[in-house]
């Protein structure tokens, strides 16, 4: 399932953040590349592990933290550390698969890699090409949203960013590690939460309908979940 999620930072946190890792070091974006994707890559990265990375990492988290339609399509239990990358002057990154298993350096912090995230911080019309396009059973998906506007897919998915042929594609990307292993469990998880969500603002919370189906959420979730 690929989901765009809107508005997961508003105008003037996208600002702020901008302003915090603009003015931080940025390095090769190899230096916490794996084997495969050192060879496709090309960008430059915030210096992994500094302070500005970290405090922009928590404003991203907190910006999470406050969307439900994440917590719902995602039902996260280990998110890696947001970071941050910046592409310009016809930098790209080649096709490639995210690592299985992503660990923080010097942590014993670890993550099996069930979701990508690409969380946008520069306006589309600020810069040409950039898109993330990603494989599907359906062809490819190309996406380049607005700023503070994120997309969530497959960890497991081939994708690859097109060349920044003018301006700058700056953005935060990461990792998650799912309660739901299985990507089609979840997909039906979030669909039945969102159908009964709606069913909810329709007809209350105490329908005999919206509770039968709450009752048969929580137990596929309780089924297929780990914790």
């Amino acid at each position: 399932m690929l989901l765009k999620l809107e508005g997961i930072m508003s105008p003037d946190e996208v600002a702020a953040c901008r302003a915090l890792i603009d003015s931080g070091e940025w390095v090769d974006g190899n230096e916490t590349s794996g084997h495969q994707s050192r060879l496709a890559k090309n960008n430059l990265q915030l210096r992994s592990g500094s302070a500005k990375e970290r405090q922009a990492g928590e404003m991203v988290a907190a910006a999470l933290g406050r969307t439900p339609r994440f917590v719902a399509a995602a039902l996260p239990l280990k998110v890696f550390p947001p970071l941050f990358n910046r592409y310009g002057g016809g930098q790209a990154f080649g096709a490639h698969v995210d690592n299985a298993i992503r660990q923080v350096q010097g942590t014993e912090f670890r993550i099996r890699s069930d979701l990508s995230c690409t969380l946008f911080l520069t306006e589309p019309e600020d810069y040409d090409g950039g898109e993330l396009v990603i494989e599907d059973l359906y062809g490819e998906q190309r996406v380049k949203l607005r700023a503070g506007d994120m997309v969530l897919y497959p960890a497991s998915s081939l994708h690859h960013v097109t060349p920044v042929t003018r301006g700058e594609r700056i953005s935060s990307f990461f990792w998650l590690q799912s309660m739901v292993r299985d990507h089609g469990e979840r997909e039906q998880l979030y669909r039945l939460d969102c159908s009964i969500q709606t069913l909810s603002a329709e007809r209350g919370g105490q329908d005999p309908v919206v509770l039968e189906l709450t009752n048969l959420y929580h137990n596929l979730l309780r089924r297929w979940a780990d914790t």
